[in-house]
């Protein structure tokens, strides 16, 4: 058995997309599930890989709620190497970013370095894209247009949320 966490794109967003986290829970595949915040982010063990766990709970969303919802699925390891890649300040909370790309990163650095505003920082580690927006993601032009320049899907979490998934899974030994 192996300790996964899930990342659901986009529920939860706005009215749109519910997924109640009970719900969530009871359709996760595996034991010991636990959820973090209503934004789709679920530790689970269970035996299979990665590919297969995200589609059978992408298919199981499907079926249980009616429409698409893309997941990605990291083991423990993965998700201890995304923290542990972190090229920016551990205290920086809600001003890092890390995009979780489902696939390897095909990023726009043109369009990246045209949208940069002073101070903020990108990099690119494993299949993680990093921003650091030192005035505020929400001010940040970057922010607002990276998903699209990273050339893949990805589901973006702040350095807070990655750094409770471990903590999570940590406290789940």
């Amino acid at each position: 058995m192996t300790k996964f966490v899930a990342f659901l794109r986009g529920i939860n967003v706005g009215g749109h997309r519910k997924v109640p986290m009970a719900d969530l829970r009871e359709i996760c595949p595996g034991t010991d599930v636990q959820t973090y915040i209503a934004s789709g982010n679920v530790i689970f063990t269970a035996t299979g890989n990665s590919a297969d766990l995200a589609d059978g709970l992408q298919a199981a969303i499907k079926d249980r709620f009616g429409f698409e919802v893309p997941v990605l699925v990291l083991e423990e390891t993965q998700m201890r190497a995304v923290l542990s890649g972190n090229p920016f300040p551990m205290d920086a909370g809600k001003l890092v970013h890390a995009y979780l790309c489902y696939d390897s990163p095909q990023l726009d650095m043109a369009a990246v370095a045209a949208l940069k505003a002073d101070g903020e920082q990108i990099a690119v580690v494993d299949r993680t894209v990093w921003l650091y927006a030192p005035g505020g993601i929400g001010r940040s032009k970057l922010a607002a247009k990276l998903e699209r320049l990273i050339g893949v899907e990805v589901t973006a979490r702040n350095l807070n949320t990655v750094i409770k998934m471990v903590d999570m899974l940590n406290a789940s030994v």
